[in-house]
């Protein structure tokens, strides 16, 4: 049996989580959620949102494009220094590894693929974080067994390349990938923090204007912070 350490111990690890809403702008707008398997480490059988951990690679992929706004300044906030690129790499990523879904645009090939990327930049694309706009940050409480600092991105769905049906290409992280009815979403069985990050996509659709400032659930330490950033 591998040795853990006490739970209070666990590190905290960057992580990128995206939004991605479809039918923005109409009565019923959609977000994309998936189911955690049972014998899942972390939230088993909860319904979540595409994302995960910063990889040590990440900080190397090119983008084809970046956010406009605040949004890169905003991720520099409390954070430490260039991590911005490798969360926007990051969320791309793992919208592509549990969707199957590219976060993309039209590029010229590159001869500097970066590893493990190669069929993502097939077919003349290259990732992109466009219209990725920050809503959302949480650092997940101490005594869990893994924590994470999640930074959340809102992504309108045209931004992915190809059949936002078309799930054939996900890994098997998630299971039951649909798009949900914003409207429905919380009577699925979730996260506690995804409960309030869907409250808060819910107030920007209806707003339709981006992230005036960044929640932060701050859990560092056992005394919990509610911050703005931004």
């Amino acid at each position: 049996m591998t040795d853990q350490p006490p739970a209070q111990h666990v590190p905290i690890r960057d992580a990128a989580t995206v939004i991605l809403l479809r039918d923005a702008g109409t009565d019923r707008p959609r977000v994309l959620m998936g189911q955690r398997g049972k014998n899942a480490a972390f939230m088993p059988n909860k319904y979540v949102f595409p994302g995960g951990a910063l990889d040590p690679g990440d900080s190397d992929v090119p983008l084809a494009a970046l956010p406009e706004g605040e949004s890169l300044s905003r991720l520099a906030l409390r954070a430490p220094v260039g991590i911005g690129h490798a969360l926007l790499a990051c969320a791309i990523r793992e919208v592509w590894e549990e969707t199957g879904l590219r976060l993309a645009l039209p590029a010229t090939p590159s001869a500097d693929v970066p590893p493990g990327w190669g069929t993502f930049f097939d077919h003349g694309h290259a990732p992109s974080a466009a219209g990725f706009d920050y809503v959302f940050r949480a650092i997940t409480p101490p005594r869990r067994p893994r924590r994470f600092d999640a930074r959340f991105f809102l992504v309108r769905a045209e931004e992915a390349v190809g059949d936002l049906d078309d799930f054939s290409g996900a890994e098997d992280e998630l299971s039951h990938l649909h798009w949900v009815p914003l409207d429905e979403a919380r009577g699925l069985n979730l996260p506690f923090i995804t409960e309030v990050v869907l409250a808060e996509i819910a107030a920007l659709t209806r707003s339709g204007g981006p992230a005036l400032s960044v929640p932060f659930f701050n859990n560092t330490s056992d005394t919990s912070e509610f911050l703005r950033l931004g």
